[in-house]
């Protein structure tokens, strides 16, 4: 006699598989992003690729979102976190991460909570999958928002005001919450009043266009004919204080993606720009394509490269933490610490010394880093020329540099969090000029 069949399971519908779940691929490829900048210390754009690998480029663009939003307010979703758990979950608990994505989806980029704990819970499984639906509930119940301007790290915020001051990660919290203006740099600077009127936009120096919020950059008038890009105006400098060119020979080195390689040939420079990436040298081509503009491209590593012989100046974006960009790109503040500092700087003084080597007597060489960490600054170019005597400091002056924007009272230019913060404020960058003294 066959045995009677359990009538209750079998009517009971199979439970789907986490893939079938609309929108759950998404939040899978966001855990892995998250855990790829905050566990192995991967850079965001990089990791992206990785982790969204395979989905549409509206999935990709999800992805993203809510990993960059995770990180901008993670001080503050922990705080909500701790606060319904009786004991802290560990920083790198899956369920912290899984929460994390769950409730800045609805606190930060208004998906609805059952939609956000619904994608949520697969990425969970046993009790940690208990545990995340609890805490959810209990916080989403509360109605909680997430404070503006965002909380710093507090590692960060003891940083920056052991370098700088109490008041300045005050002014980079308030930054840290708005949303960075969109600068465009000018083909030809002569220009100017024409493009600020076409782009609807204000000048704050020759060369220079600030877009209204929320402008297509690529619908815009001049895009596509090449009459200008993209570049914010503190990383505008340091091509600035190179001048005109007069056909005279340039290194940008570090060039990619080529917003100063444009500047210094627009200015009439002879320019030779070298990188190593060979997928950033492709964006650098393409941008010189579309504004006409010409240079010599060169892919290599510049502690194994030289020119064939010296040169009448050079540009020197160097690597660097990039911590001057952190409103654009968060996760340098949860990635990026005195370990990272200091190796940068390490190598950044190699390839200052390297570069220096190759300019004529008379000759300059302008170093940039979009860096907030003296080290990678003020510090660099200190000891720069304590070790080369025939090295001088050029100080940048006033009437080279955008409105509103000084030197510093030692001759190079440092822009902070607060410089043009009723205009939408600027990156944080170093630039320092110095001359070869002539023989």
């Amino acid at each position: 006699m066959s045995r009677p069949q359990n009538r209750r399971s079998s009517n009971r519908p199979a439970a789907p598989r986490a893939d079938d779940v609309p929108g759950f691929p998404a939040r899978r490829a966001a855990l892995k992003l998250l855990d790829a900048v905050l566990r192995r210390g991967d850079p965001l754009e990089l990791a992206l690729h990785g982790a969204a690998q395979g989905l549409p480029p509206a999935d990709r663009a999800l992805v993203h979102a809510i990993a960059a939003e995770a990180l901008r307010h993670l001080p503050d979703l922990d705080a909500l976190i701790d606060g319904a758990t009786r004991q802290p979950l560990p920083d790198d608990a899956k369920a912290r991460m899984v929460l994390r994505i769950a409730l800045v989806q609805t606190l930060a980029l208004d998906t609805p909570p059952h939609a956000a704990i619904a994608t949520a819970l697969p990425l969970v499984d046993g009790g940690p999958r208990k545990l995340v639906h609890g805490v959810f509930g209990t916080v989403t119940r509360s109605e909680p928002s997430l404070p503006s301007p965002p909380t710093l790290p507090a590692d960060v915020a003891e940083r920056w005001a052991g370098q700088w001051g109490d008041a300045m990660p005050v002014a980079a919290a308030h930054a840290y919450g708005q949303r960075p203006p969109v600068d465009v740099s000018l083909r030809d600077a002569a220009q100017t009043a024409t493009w600020a009127e076409a782009l609807n936009g204000a000048s704050f120096a020759p060369g220079h266009v600030r877009l209204p919020d929320g402008a297509s950059i690529t619908d815009l008038p001049g895009f596509a004919e090449g009459g200008w890009w993209v570049q914010d105006i503190a990383a505008s400098c340091a091509a600035r204080l190179l001048g005109a060119g007069n056909g005279r020979h340039v290194l940008d080195l570090c060039a990619a993606p080529g917003g100063k390689t444009m500047q210094l040939a627009a200015a009439g420079w002879r320019v030779t720009a070298i990188d190593q990436s060979k997928k950033r040298l492709e964006r650098l081509t393409d941008n010189l394509a579309r504004t006409a503009l010409s240079a010599d491209i060169v892919q290599a590593d510049l502690r194994q490269w030289q020119p064939e012989g010296p040169v009448d100046a050079i540009l020197l974006d160097a690597p660097c933490t990039a911590t001057g960009i952190y409103r654009r790109h968060p996760d340098v503040l949860h990635r990026i610490g005195p370990r990272q500092i200091a190796e940068l700087a390490e190598l950044q003084g190699e390839l200052l010394a390297r570069a220096a080597g190759w300019l004529k007597p008379g000759g300059q060489i302008v170093y940039a880093t979009c860096s907030l960490e003296r080290a990678e600054g003020e510090d660099q170019i200190t000891r720069f020329l304590a070790d080369h005597p025939d090295f001088a400091l050029a100080p940048a002056r006033p009437d080279e540099l955008p409105r509103a924007m000084a030197p510093a009272p030692q001759g190079w230019l440092r822009t902070l969090p607060d410089m043009l913060a009723d205009r939408g404020g600027t990156d944080s960058f170093f630039i320092a000029r110095l001359v070869r003294r002539a023989n």
